[in-house]
């Protein structure tokens, strides 16, 4: 039997169904979960997707953290539920209290689209086992919101601790604090970045590997982002 994997769905989420068709290709079956609900229908992992949950009124997340689910994901995380917090995602577990840190707009204050190359800096998580330590890869990145900040003993500690997961490559898009991209929990279960993986599941759609970017004269190849959804299948089976 395949692994079920959980997407919760937000008002304002953009990004369950690449999320869905992302954990399909990786080979586990997907789990629609409603935000108001409070079952989480069996599911042995759960990804948060992007989008802008609750129109991003407040502060980014901080609505969808308060969410019934989201009390179910924060109980079960507890107890090593496997959760990746993708943009939006990400910003949803920082203001639940599952990563540390926060996410503030970005240093330019306008929004940004491109083709972002990362540095896996651990590969040692549920979510990151696929890959290699100091692997680069690239997948789309999309955010207002994505400039990652915290205190300076907070980045100390993630730091030393390994807990930076991926970190920009080539030029860091939005200010955050030492070029990262994307963090863990000290279990490392719990992960959240700002980049989009399930955007870069399928050849033909994927951002172009030679150089991160792509023209309308060359095929869309990259498929980088699936590792991070077959990582997830892998730590399970071992489980």
């Amino acid at each position: 039997m395949s692994p079920r994997i959980g997407i919760i769905t937000f008002p304002g989420t953009l990004d369950d169904r690449d999320a869905t068709r992302a954990v399909r290709l990786a080979g586990a079956e997907p789990v629609q979960l409603w935000y108001k609900d409070t079952d989480l229908a069996g599911s042995d992992a759960v990804v948060i997707p992007g989008g802008f949950s609750y129109g991003d009124y407040l502060r980014a997340g901080a609505m969808a953290a308060k969410a019934p689910m989201m009390t179910q994901v924060v109980a079960a995380a507890e107890t090593g539920l496997p959760v990746l917090g993708i943009c939006n995602g990400f910003q949803i577990l920082t203001e639940a209290g599952l990563l540390p840190g926060s996410m503030i707009k970005n240093d330019h204050l306008k929004f940004i689209r491109t083709d972002q190359r990362l540095r896996i800096d651990n590969a040692t998580t549920a979510w990151t086992s696929s890959f290699r330590q100091g692997e680069e890869i690239v997948v789309p990145l999309k955010n207002q919101d994505g400039q990652y900040v915290a205190d300076e003993q907070t980045l100390a500690m993630l730091e030393e601790s390994n807990r930076v997961v991926f970190r920009y490559r080539g030029h860091n898009p939005n200010g955050s604090r030492n070029d990262i991209a994307g963090i863990t929990n000290e279990a490392g279960t719990v992960v959240g970045l700002m980049p989009h993986p399930e955007h870069a599941v399928e050849a033909g759609f994927g951002p172009s590997l030679a150089s991160g970017t792509a023209t309308p004269a060359t095929m869309r190849q990259g498929t980088d982002g699936l590792g991070v959804f077959q990582s997830v299948l892998t730590s399970l089976a071992r489980a």
